[in-house]
């Protein structure tokens, strides 16, 4: 039977499977390479805020306290965000007439609160607590870094499970047996794999 196809058509139909091959495979790895980069993740770009509220200036600067903004961070799974009434308490006296400040009296006009938008927001399967870190004795930098050196708040950690994990890990390795609670302990304890799983790295802890 006569060749239908000369040696070198078949030379370059190898080649263009070789290079389509290679091509899928360094797309596979660029795609995975971009979904765990910062930007993806959003680390170090600031979110639009209706108000260009400065950390460095207020939490630098003048040396404001977080919970003084963030008065539910010590006990309620929320850090709470400042009200128009609070914001004003000090800028009725300072900067009262500034434009950039108009938001808040909009919202005590019509009694919407302000829309900041989050730059730390978690997603909806994952359960997250401040007051539980924050009495745990977690410094808000751990997570939000210096924010008090940033005029523009900004991420600059993934908060992604893996990260989450490696600080719940870490927490739970210095927890030795002979602290932990009964529950925690023998057949009543978590088991995966013939090793015990402490309560910091189950899956029930973060996801509910």
């Amino acid at each position: 039977m006569p060749q239908i196809f000369s040696p070198r058509a078949d030379g370059r139909f190898r080649l263009t499977l070789l290079l389509l091959v290679a091509g899928l495979l360094g797309a596979a790895l660029l795609a995975y390479a971009l979904a765990r980069s910062d930007r993806a993740w959003a680390i170090g770009q600031p979110a639009p805020q209706p108000i260009p509220f400065s950390h460095a200036l207020h939490a630098g600067n003048i040396g404001l306290d977080c919970r003084y903004c963030h008065a539910q961070v010590e006990r309620s799974g929320n850090a709470g965000m400042p009200s128009a009434a609070l914001c004003l308490g000090c800028h009725q006296q300072v900067w009262m007439g500034a434009s950039i400040l108009a938001p808040l009296h909009d919202s005590i006009e019509l009694g919407d609160p302000i829309a900041w938008a989050s730059v730390h927001r978690l997603p909806g399967h994952a359960r997250f607590h401040h007051g539980v870190h924050v009495q745990a004795g977690v410094d808000c930098a751990t997570c939000h870094g210096a924010v008090q050196t940033m005029p523009r708040t900004v991420k600059v950690h993934s908060m992604s499970m893996g990260w989450c994990l490696e600080c719940h890990r870490a927490a739970a390795a210095m927890v030795p047996t002979a602290n932990r609670a009964p529950d925690e302990l023998g057949p009543l304890g978590l088991w995966h794999g013939g090793v015990e799983l402490p309560p910091l790295t189950r899956c029930s802890t973060c996801h509910r």
